[in-house]
């Protein structure tokens, strides 16, 4: 989803064209961010759209009308596409309590000034004449105005929609701004008026690849080979590196931060003070990477510590690559490479999906292939796969391993989407989703890559009921 950066006040903004077919990466726009506005009356799911947009938590959400007064504003971007995201509250045109007008006179200040309009309905609720009033006021508007109704989170509610047509606005994207479905498909839908980033932001989409693993395994070692310099202090002293340390690197065109990591030991052998400190870094460093890198010793092979580590990448979600290091020593020796792949296989179990490559920090053809694995696993860290492309797939698994289901046919009773990258995270809508047994979820996430790839990519699968259980 789009990161929220700093805040800036709403009358910044220019005007943007309003045919999509006209340049929006002229350099005149590029120093402008357009202005979307999101509006709609009371209790339709504005603040949890703006929420799901920016990516985390800033509007305070709540059942009860009228929680948001104040003009809410973030800076985000969406696909190297920038744009200022404001929250309206509550809009209510009959009303006359004195904060209930302000509101309304913020509100109309907010579609004033903007770019793009997003109003939000509640289609479980139906259309209201609060929606029709609203209707009304943004027909005059010549600035492009897209409708978001909301609360449609599984095919049975799409029939909702129908009432909502008679309003007369061309775009109508139905969305569940909770649990995200459909507002891809409405960003996707605002790209077209939205300026690509500026180069100076293009640091912000540099992929971080952290080195971890434990101590004196080769990883300072790596770093330095990977930048061609002396860089980073190399010694057989475990614990020679104590701080994180971040490089960037340009290779092939293709900009990377690297991280050297502090070895990470067992818990128990950890002293206090310095070192304590510097794994705990470590291990922030990772939390904040895209891929971790996780270096073995080809000599000493596969040890419970590394065992460890590999967990600790599985659960913060993040990308692997696997290097076996110092296989130079041991290349030569037949029997070597299927000891330590039925190591690895014994070990790591919940890795089965993640690259291994064998090969020494000290050699120079190893850093080519590692690169290749860098770049896929990264790229299928942000992938995303289209909610009507992912249910026709979904279905034809249903056809093939149905599941039992106490009620209800299971092509029409569940429905999956992604609601997120970084990692991957699908949602899978059912009916009775705590009766879903465990292995049909391990079945769906080796049939999602064996279809979409993910290699190295953890993937996560949430459950979410529909209706009554």
């Amino acid at each position: 989803m789009p990161r929220s950066t700093r805040s800036r006040r709403a009358s910044d903004t220019k005007s943007l064209p309003l045919d999509p077919a006209e340049d929006v990466s002229d350099e005149s726009l590029m120093a402008d961010k357009p202005l979307v506005v999101i509006v709609g009356r009371p209790n339709v799911g504005k603040s949890t759209l703006f929420n799901r947009i920016v990516g985390h938590r800033t509007a305070i959400v709540d059942d009860v009308s009228g929680v948001t007064r104040d003009r809410n504003t973030a800076e985000c971007d969406y696909q190297n596409r920038m744009f200022t995201l404001v929250d309206t509250g509550g809009l209510d045109l009959t009303a006359e309590d004195v904060i209930v007008s302000q509101i309304k006179e913020q509100t109309k200040m907010a579609m004033a000034e903007a770019d793009l309009v997003i109003a939000v309905m509640d289609g479980r609720a139906g259309l209201s004449p609060l929606d029709s009033e609203l209707a009304e006021l943004l027909r005059p508007v010549t600035k492009p105005v897209f409708l978001a109704v909301n609360k449609i989170d599984t095919p049975k509610s799409e029939p909702l929609l129908a009432d909502f047509y008679q309003l007369g606005m061309k775009d109508i994207f139905p969305i569940s701004a909770e649990g995200g479905m459909g507002v891809d498909e409405l960003l996707e839908a605002l790209m077209p008026y939205l300026p690509l980033v500026p180069d100076e932001s293009a640091e912000l989409e540099v992929p971080r690849i952290a080195v971890v693993g434990r101590p004196n395994v080769g990883k300072s070692t790596l770093v330095n080979a990977i930048l061609g310099e002396k860089r980073l202090i190399v010694s057989d002293i475990p614990g020679t590196t104590r701080d994180p340390i971040d490089s960037l690197l340009t290779r092939d065109g293709k900009n990377y931060i690297f991280t050297d990591t502090a070895g990470i030991r067992r818990r128990g052998r950890i002293d206090r003070g310095i070192e304590g400190y510097s794994v705990l870094r470590a291990m922030r460093a990772l939390g904040r990477s895209d891929v971790a890198v996780l270096l073995l010793d080809g000599i000493e092979g596969v040890t419970e510590q590394d065992t460890k580590i590999a967990g600790l990448i599985s659960k913060q979600g993040r990308g692997c690559v696997i290097l076996v290091n110092k296989w130079d020593v041991r290349e030569n020796d037949p029997e070597a490479y299927p000891s330590y792949n039925l190591e690895l296989s014994r070990r790591f179990p919940f890795f089965a999906h993640v690259p291994v490559l064998f090969g020494a920090a000290v050699q120079s053809e190893t850093l080519p292939r590692l690169f290749s694995k860098i770049d896929q696993v990264v790229e299928f860290f942000a992938k995303r796969i289209q909610t009507r492309k992912l249910n026709l797939f979904f279905q034809l698994l249903l056809e093939k391993n149905p599941i039992a289901l106490h009620r209800g046919n299971p092509k029409k009773s569940m429905f999956i989407t992604q609601v997120a990258t970084k990692p991957p995270t699908f949602a899978l809508f059912v009916k009775g989703a705590e009766k879903i047994p465990t292995s049909y979820l391990r079945y769906l996430e080796n049939s999602i890559r064996a279809e979409y790839g993910f290699q190295g990519i953890p993937i996560k699968i949430l459950l979410r009921g529909t209706g009554k259980k």
